[in-house]
């Protein structure tokens, strides 16, 4: 049995990746700078997942397992930080 790769997707997949991130981004960022620490905190939570998932997406769209390291990375950095940020304004939330 003889296994087969998919074709790699085309340019028009980052593309969609690009515009889905600008999407979800733009309200992340918005509450990031303007909202409360609790609004801040589920933002910038909210603005990591949606980069890590996007990056998982664009790594296997491009059948390039070596770039899943990448929102490996992301997620536990994210994760450290939200924890961090969480601790600092413990009182506050």
């Amino acid at each position: 049995m003889t296994l087969t790769a998919a074709p790699a997707l085309g340019a028009a997949f980052g593309w969609v990746a690009l515009v889905l991130v600008v999407a979800a981004a733009g309200p992340c960022l918005y509450a990031v700078c303007r909202g409360s620490e609790v609004a801040r905190l589920i933002a910038l939570q909210t603005l990591c997942v949606t980069a890590t998932v996007v990056l998982v997406v664009l790594a296997v769209g491009q059948h390039r397992p070596a770039y899943l390291d990448v929102p490996l990375v992301l997620a536990f950095v994210s994760l450290a930080g939200t924890l961090v940020f969480a601790r600092f304004f413990g009182r506050a939330l």
